[in-house]
């Protein structure tokens, strides 16, 4: 069915963390090839923006795991458009194990902007439509906005300096590299020990080779639950914010 695009691949040694569990941020890319080859089909990919000198921009995204896949072990990821909503493109993905059962389910908005203004393209000339989007969601409701409570005094990290292996094809940092430190943002026992239950991020500005991000997190606890809000502020804009649940 075109409008269901599916993948069956197992999972390698170089996706998973030191518990061979697969990686956050290797979900993200993941996710992130299965939506520009469905896309690619559909007639909407990047190579039909490029035509209209427009690109797709995650924006936000929205991930439960509900069983973090294990290294050799066989799943299939499906992934589906549901059409516009506001401003927003949505897209949902779902993990699933050998025997079927659920391991990931996550809901994503996306966005279309100018490449030479950088500014999001309203009402964009689109062929996503009533015939290739699916009214199934994963997720019922989209990733909403994410931010520091106001008045925290969050812990500042550490400062990283966007370079060659964050860049992506578009030039800048690509989506799965802020998962990856907002990860390493939260103490390593923490994230050696007890995998990532839930994860919600907001992409809210692009970063470039050479720019300086500052790192900050809040932790907090629930009952038996941690939840860390991570930050990363580039010059006096937020680049981007996740909220962690372990």
């Amino acid at each position: 069915m075109k409008d269901i695009y599916s993948q069956h691949f197992i999972i390698p040694c170089y996706e998973t963390d030191g518990a061979q569990l697969l990686k956050p941020a290797s979900f993200m890319d993941f996710a992130q090839e299965a939506a520009n080859r469905h896309a690619d089909i559909l007639g909407f990919g990047y190579d039909d923006l490029s035509r209209t000198r427009t690109l797709w921009v995650l924006s936000r995204m929205h991930v439960r795991f509900l069983r973090h896949p294990r290294w050799r072990e066989e799943v299939n990821l499906d992934t589906w458009h549901k059409g516009p909503s506001m401003m927003f493109y949505l897209r949902d993905f779902l993990m699933t194990g050998a025997d079927g059962s659920v391991l990931v389910e996550a809901t994503s908005s996306w966005l279309v902007i100018d490449v030479d203004t950088r500014r999001i393209v309203r009402g964009a000339n689109s062929p996503m439509d009533g015939d290739t989007a699916r009214k199934v969601d994963v997720i019922a409701e989209p990733c909403g906005k994410v931010q520091m409570p106001k008045g925290a005094a969050p812990e500042f990290v550490a400062d990283h300096r966007v370079s060659y292996s964050d860049v992506d094809l578009n030039g800048h940092t690509n989506n799965a590299m802020y998962i990856v430190w907002a990860m390493d943002a939260v103490d390593y026992d923490v994230t050696s020990a007890r995998p990532l239950r839930e994860m919600k991020i907001n992409f809210n500005h692009e970063t470039r080779p050479g720019e300086a991000v500052s790192i900050f997190r809040m932790k907090s606890e629930e009952g038996e639950s941690l939840r860390y809000i991570v930050e990363g502020v580039c010059g006096e804009r937020q680049a981007f914010c996740a909220e962690l649940l372990f």
